[in-house]
């Protein structure tokens, strides 16, 4: 049996017109329903299950996507996913891309409530707090999911999770981990600390050295990273109430890091930090008995 059905959905259908609809926020956030586009976000919305149901709802593909891409076609069908074959027109004008690549997943709200995952007691923890950018937040949710973060928390000053590019951006790592939304920074700040994680601001002005943290063997127990605009940094009130403010060292001539990379350095310190015995102490100064 083939993967869809043979006829075409039309441009004029109510459901093309409704996931069109979804490319802007206030209709995202009415229907609690997002995009997502292309063959690696789909597969992973088709695998996620969120509450009491699949997380992917509905599934427009184009005939050679469907060809081409019939095992992920396929889980869609499997997840219970409505499976719509469309012109190349119709899934372009879904798609928020410039490059349609032929597969946009409708798919249903997946964040997580914030005391569900204090009470999870998480050890690595994202947060973004103030930043602004779809794609800076998407490639930070992504670099928290490569570091094995138990969550990522964006507060009420952050961009949607749901923008199509914060989507597109996390390359499926927002159907990885718990993420949760609207959370204002004191909460996020109070209730972390509340569970006995260690916050640390990463500021390009920072008072500490991420490289001295590392070396003093701190950066073992749980910990959350706030992060802030990509423009402006942290604002004063939020770095004071953090435990720490750190910079990660510039070694070379470059000014700063962008927040991705600046973000990825962190919390690949801290993941290396956590699972190395003695908290990841330096041993350059101090080798030790041979």
């Amino acid at each position: 049996m083939p993967p869809v059905g043979p006829e075409l959905i039309s441009s004029r259908s109510s459901r093309v017109a409704a996931a069109r609809r979804l490319g802007k926020r206030n209709f995202r956030g009415k229907e609690r329903l997002f995009l997502a586009e292309g063959p690696q976000a789909v597969r992973e919305a088709a695998a996620h299950r969120a509450g009491d149901g699949a997380t992917l709802v509905e599934l427009f593909a184009t005939p050679e996507a469907a060809e081409r891409y019939a095992d992920i076609v396929g889980g869609a069908r499997d997840a219970g996913a409505r499976v719509h074959l469309a012109s190349e027109q119709v899934v372009a004008d879904i798609s928020t891309t410039v490059t349609p690549q032929g597969l946009v997943g409708v798919c249903r709200f997946l964040d997580t409530p914030f005391e569900r995952i204090l009470a999870a007691r998480p050890r690595l923890v994202a947060v973004l707090a103030h930043v602004r950018d779809p794609g800076n937040a998407g490639t930070v949710l992504r670099c928290a999911d490569a570091a094995g973060a138990d969550a990522v928390v964006l507060t009420d000053a952050s961009v949607d999770l749901y923008n199509p590019k914060a989507v597109r951006a996390s390359v499926g790592s927002l159907f990885h981990l718990p993420v949760a939304v609207g959370v204002p920074v004191e909460r996020a700040v109070t209730g972390l600390r509340e569970a006995g994680v260690r916050l640390l601001a990463a500021d390009g002005a920072g008072d500490r050295d991420l490289d001295d943290e590392l070396d003093k063997g701190t950066m073992g127990g749980p910990t959350a990273w706030v992060f802030g605009n990509e423009a402006w940094g942290l604002p004063e009130e939020t770095r004071a109430l953090t435990d720490a403010v750190v910079r990660v060292p510039i070694h070379g001539k470059a000014e700063s890091l962008n927040l991705a990379t600046a973000a990825a350095v962190c919390l690949y310190a801290s993941a290396r930090a956590q699972r190395a015995d003695g908290g990841c102490r330096s041993v350059t100064g101090n080798p030790g008995p041979a």
